[in-house]
């Protein structure tokens, strides 16, 4: 580590002390606007990381860390003093768009106040670590030339940090819907959760996570279009009514180029997938009429079922029809079917 012991006490004053006027000042109505763990300047005690004595490796570091412990949480948790260079980015981040000026007014606050919440890494190899949480500060504390940042090590396996940076995302709504879908899809694929056990650690339902993992079936054109914000999560979820691409795309389109509001292209889109609704097709090729009762019973399925129903009614006969993704879904459907 470049940083000498010396250098690092001194920049562990100047931060404690920062720290101290920074409370001083704005007293204790910080505090509650500022999540997560923050440094409590005074007596150092470091403790180590969970399991850090277990291999000479991760003893090594520790020993290297102790000497830039600058502080600890309200939780006893030491923080440390990194240098930037050491950690690597997170390899479950999939927040992929962040605001250009809010990342400069977040370096801004950093050239003047340093970073008052640390970041939570865990340990790699070689002396380099892995980044868990604080994306955002990471970036910024680059953009305003910080050498090193104030951070956490946790020892956590690949499955808990892939965990814990979705739930910091979800939890400060930092993830459009696709970067959301593609977290869960990550859980499921690379773990094998079930959609439920994803659902209880991201504190959704089970619902919710299938109707966002769904989205990832979408034509790309239309993924590109939630992703940049041409086109919404509502948006999104009526468009899958569609079975097929081709026609996904064009009404994707149509939604875009006219900005139609969700219950108008919900119009459009349930003339085409509900062909056997009351009503004729306008002569004009318009949307068909569909009774609002079929609408309605329609949307209520699809949230209590987190898949897609299609129901085709005419003159009060007709049938649903429910498409399943995984066999987990199919188990379901067949379960509460039986009143299970």
């Amino acid at each position: 580590m470049t940083t000498t012991n010396g250098a690092a006490e001194k920049v562990g004053e100047k931060m404690g002390e920062k720290l101290a006027e920074k409370r001083r000042a704005l007293g204790r109505g910080l505090e509650s606007l500022l999540p997560g763990p923050r440094v409590v300047p005074g007596a150092l005690a470091p403790t180590l990381p969970q399991g850090a004595r277990k291999d000479g490796a991760g003893a090594a570091i520790i020993d290297e860390l102790s000497a830039s412990a600058v502080g600890m949480t309200a939780d006893r948790e030491t923080v440390y003093l990194l240098e930037i260079g050491r950690i690597d980015h997170n390899p479950h981040q999939t927040r992929r768009e962040f605001d250009a000026a809010a990342m400069e007014e977040l370096a801004r606050s950093i050239e003047v106040q340093g970073v008052i919440q640390p970041i939570v890494v865990r340990p790699g190899t070689e002396g380099r670590f892995i980044l868990i949480l604080g994306e955002r500060r990471v970036r910024a504390s680059k953009m305003a030339r910080r050498a090193a940042i104030p951070a956490i090590v946790k020892r956590v396996s690949e499955q808990q940090a892939a965990e814990m940076t979705l739930v910091e995302n979800l939890q400060r709504q930092d993830l459009n819907c696709i970067e959301q879908a593609e977290a869960f899809s990550n859980l499921s694929r690379e773990f094998k959760m079930t959609q439920e056990e994803i659902g209880k650690r991201a504190g959704i339902s089970r619902e919710q996570v299938s109707n966002y993992m769904r989205l990832l079936a979408l034509p790309e054109g239309v993924i590109g279009a939630l992703q940049t914000g041409k086109l919404s999560y509502s948006h999104a979820r009526t468009l899958l009514q569609l079975r097929d691409n081709a026609q996904i795309w064009r009404f994707a389109q149509k939604a875009m180029e006219e900005k139609l509001s969700v219950a108008k292209l919900e119009d459009l889109v349930l003339g085409v997938s509900v062909p056997g609704a009351q009503g004729e097709a306008n002569k004009g090729g318009g949307a068909r009429w569909v009774d609002p009762n079929v609408k309605a019973a329609q949307r209520s399925l699809e949230m209590a079922l987190g898949m897609r129903v299609r129901i085709r009614d005419r003159k009060g006969k007709g049938k649903i029809v429910i498409e399943y993704g995984t066999l987990e879904d199919f188990d379901r459907v067949v379960r509460m079917l039986k009143g299970k």
